[in-house]
């Protein structure tokens, strides 16, 4: 699918005012007033808790003794002392105040260990203020996006959180970078490879650390599957069956607008079975077969695919199947099959709720098992690992290089959705992804 560029900058996917003052050097464009107007045309985490609790300095003067709660045949209780207070967090700037900010970003900071909301970027100051107040955000760290390079000047704030429309993560991050912030953009990373390039340029540029926030390659199941496949309890990899899919309303947001997202069901939740398939067998794809499909009756898919299937071909062998799709019932599935055992979830890929199942033989006879793991909030380990690589110069686990990957692949599954043929894919020319991430307990 041909991509779009020209985007007006300083729009948001949070609904902004239609009357914000514009960028500099550029035309005053809301989101709200530009999709009218478009809607018809256009680690590894090195550091141990410990270690970083040395890097704060408490006050050791006035610590406070309680007197026993519970008998002496109960277990010994303590007191933290003020040299054990809670690690450092590193401060983030929380850019874009949509959906997946408020529901789920923002509330897992309090989930988090080594993160704190320090700044919000939004081009609507009143519900930036809502939020702030919300969140204990002072209102002097509340920026918009003629001002985004105030952050500079914000001690409090060391990471940047790009939560906006795909097609201006590259801006954002350049215009970060460049004020010497680290960034965690979202997925997709952008809607080109070149963007992708430029994003990865300008933070090495800068110095700074860029991390794509791929929340499942932290969440414990999947590292799981990760640590079966390592260990060679699945053997020979063999297939990857995987469907990410659900049924889009609104036909006006910014999802369904190809200048602003790059495509439709594919970057937003095919992305998904993607990069499931390429860091669960460790493998990268050397061809690709997709179809597409575009309902233009709808008005849900004037621009964008409705559908997307695509079969990956892997030089080993191994074969992923992957849908994704924007007019199905919630479907949320995938299955990496071996030789020795399978491994399933389903639901897979949302948020919350992962259910993982392991069939195998034992003794003569066919184990289903599911295993007992304890749930966590996918984007507070997903910041705490950037967090944590800020802090001890680290390099995160998902970096730029494994977005721009992605995107190679996006771009290869559009041109044979398009031509109609089999597309090769080129490796990439170094590793994509840095040290597994520790657990974090």
């Amino acid at each position: 699918m041909p991509q779009s560029s020209g985007i007006p900058t300083g729009m948001n996917h949070d609904r902004l005012s239609p009357s914000e003052p514009p960028h500099e050097n550029e035309a005053s464009v809301s989101r709200r007033s530009f999709l009218r107007s478009a809607g018809g045309a256009l680690a590894a985490t090195g550091l141990s808790a410990a270690a970083l609790a040395q890097q704060t300095k408490p006050n050791q003067q006035d610590a406070v003794d309680l007197p026993p709660l519970h008998a002496a045949t109960e277990g010994p209780e303590k007191t933290p002392a003020p040299s054990e207070s809670q690690p450092q967090r590193t401060g983030y700037a929380v850019v874009g105040l949509g959906h997946l900010s408020l529901g789920e970003i923002l509330p897992a900071f309090g989930k988090s260990k080594y993160s704190r909301v320090t700044a919000l970027v939004s081009g609507d100051r009143a519900k930036a203020e809502k939020v702030a107040g919300q969140y204990g955000i002072k209102s002097t760290s509340i920026y918009d996006y003629r001002n985004y390079e105030q952050l500079a000047q914000n001690p409090d704030v060391q990471a940047i959180y790009i939560v906006l429309p795909n097609s201006m993560h590259a801006e954002y991050t350049e215009r970060g970078a460049k004020i010497g912030k680290h960034i965690l953009c979202e997925k997709p990373m952008a809607t080109s490879a070149r963007d992708c390039e430029r994003m990865i340029a300008a933070c090495k540029s800068a110095n700074v650390k860029l991390m794509i926030a791929y929340r499942q390659q932290y969440e414990p199941n999947n590292r799981e599957i990760v640590s079966l496949r390592k260990a060679g309890k699945l053997g020979a990899l063999k297939s990857f069956v995987a469907s990410n899919s659900q049924d889009q309303g609104d036909p006006d947001q910014w999802r369904q607008k190809l200048a602003l997202a790059g495509g439709g069901c594919l970057p937003d939740v095919g992305v998904y079975c993607l990069n499931a398939a390429r860091f669960l067998s460790g493998e990268e794809p050397s061809e690709v077969t997709a179809f597409t499909y575009q309902p233009k009756e709808d008005p849900r898919f004037r621009e964008v695919e409705e559908s997307c299937t695509f079969m990956l071909r892997f030089p080993s062998g191994f074969l992923a199947t992957c849908n994704s799709g924007y007019g199905a019932h919630k479907t949320q599935f995938m299955r990496l099959e071996g030789d020795r055992q399978w491994a399933e979830m389903s639901p897979s890929f949302a948020y919350r709720g992962l259910r993982l199942r392991v069939n195998r033989v034992e003794d003569g006879r066919t184990v289903l098992v599911e295993p007992s793991i304890e749930e966590k909030d996918q984007f507070a380990l997903e910041m705490d690992h950037f967090s944590l690589c800020v802090q001890g110069n680290l390099q995160p686990h998902t970096p730029g290089e494994e977005g721009l990957q992605d995107q190679r692949v996006t771009d290869a599954i559009y041109e044979s959705a398009r031509t109609g043929k089999t597309v090769r894919i080129a490796p990439p020319s170094g590793p994509t992804r840095g040290p597994e991430p520790q657990e974090q307990s």
